[in-house]
């Protein structure tokens, strides 16, 4: 179990922390002020400040996030008249720190009830020094001041020209997209890794690798580097045609042409039936012709990426023809249990494991939900039709309803997973 708990924040930290690098990456490309990379949710364990972002490590390793000005954060620097803060200034009288918190204290730092600040276009802020209110004085902003958050977060204010909606429209798409992307690159490449951790790589040909000793298939006269071309008259062109040929017809006598060398020839075998799952499938007892080439190792590693995208889809797809249902989603409890069996194959098993999820995450985020990077695409697509930005509030109720949906939906799929694992 604590390996596998291991394996969980591991394989779930590589995840986050691709996914949101795309994000932050693209927008620093971008312009735009990345406030806050966060691995985990919930209150901060960790922090630390470096060229002006602040990194936090949060106690439930269940996700992150990267506060982009302006588009992730838009109350977190709500300051209400009436908040006593404090605030720290430079040698030009320029405030350079303001303190929201109760939880830390600034070095030097002037008391001071808030009036009203402005910390977006006009840099300002307006306050009783020590709460006189005979003391009325207004302070300079410093562009790159930081603001420590009632939760002791410390972070750099925001600024209109280095929000997210000041940048060009290509440039928010791009920074919208880079997260879903980042995963589908590391899908590809954990995949290709796996082609070259295995000892060959199988290449979907319709030619025998391996034929067992005493196995059906030996019986019946087939050796390694045959090439079955037909069951029971139906042509076979690879491994998927010859293993669904096979493993279909459990006790039953079928007939079977193959090629040795330039000669064609005939037999018959009857498949010995074998319990998987709930269900009898096939066997002969024959073993797909792999290799160990470079580039047929490259090529497995593409093969998979695309099977494993083209299976997700088709999921989907059977979601909208055949109607949802809560068991065919998953949540961190399925992740969880989906660990542990791959944890049980070994190193090939966890790999094989971080590939799927890796290309699932960047697919189920590009559907057009609000609150997903899907939504927020549609949205700057909406945006681009219109010639004209969307309405900041009319964005942000959207963005709301689209995350209580994304709540509620995860509180049910939660316990559905935890009822199908750990009840049932």
């Amino acid at each position: 179990m604590i390996i596998t708990i291991i394996t969980f924040i591991i394989v779930f930290g590589i995840l986050v922390l691709v996914h949101e690098y795309g994000h932050y990456y693209f927008a620093k490309r971008a312009g735009i002020l990345v406030r806050e990379f966060s691995i985990g949710m919930g209150p901060k364990i960790w922090w630390k400040r470096k060229n002006g972002i602040t990194y936090t490590i949060r106690i439930l390793p269940l996700g992150g996030y990267v506060r982009l000005a302006g588009a992730d954060d838009e109350d977190q620097d709500e300051l209400k008249p009436g908040t006593p803060l404090t605030i720290q200034l430079n040698d030009q009288d320029k405030v350079i720190s303001i303190n929201a918190s109760d939880k830390t204290t600034l070095f030097q730092g002037i008391p001071l009830q808030l009036v009203a600040c402005d910390l977006e276009d006009g840099l300002w802020i307006k306050g009783y020094v020590n709460g006189d209110e005979d003391q009325l004085k207004v302070y300079s902003v410093d562009h790159d001041a930081m603001i420590i958050e009632r939760d002791g977060t410390e972070v750099q204010i925001a600024p209109r020209d280095v929000q997210f909606r000041s940048a060009s429209l290509p440039a928010r798409m791009m920074t919208n997209f880079a997260g879903p992307m980042n995963n589908f690159i590391l899908s590809l490449v954990v995949f290709i890794i796996l082609g070259f951790t295995l000892t060959g790589v199988p290449t979907n040909s319709n030619q025998l690798g391996q034929v067992n000793a005493g196995s059906v298939a030996a019986k019946a006269g087939l050796k390694a580097n045959d090439r079955i071309v037909k069951v029971n008259n139906q042509k076979i062109n690879n491994w998927t045609d010859l293993s669904t040929n096979i493993s279909n017809k459990p006790n039953k006598t079928v007939s079977v042409t193959y090629e040795r060398g330039n000669k064609t020839y005939h037999t018959k075998l009857t498949p010995k039936a074998v319990e998987r799952g709930h269900q009898k499938v096939g066997q002969i007892g024959i073993v797909e012709k792999q290799e160990r080439s470079l580039a047929a190792r490259l090529k497995f590693g593409w093969q998979q990426f695309i099977q494993a995208g083209t299976l997700i889809f088709s999921v989907l797809g059977h979601m909208v023809t055949h109607g949802f249902s809560l068991n065919d989603l998953g949540g961190p409890v399925a992740i969880y249990a989906g660990t542990s069996q791959a944890t049980s194959l070994g190193i090939n098993g966890v790999l094989n494991f971080l590939a799927l999820l890796s290309i699932n995450l960047g697919i189920v985020n590009l559907l057009p939900i609000p609150a997903l990077d899907g939504g927020k695409l549609l949205l700057n697509i909406v945006e681009a039709i219109i010639r004209r930005p969307i309405p900041e509030k009319a964005e942000g109720i959207i963005t709301m309803i689209g995350f209580l949906i994304l709540l509620t939906l995860m509180v049910l799929v939660t316990w559905n997973d935890i009822q199908r694992y750990f009840i049932r």
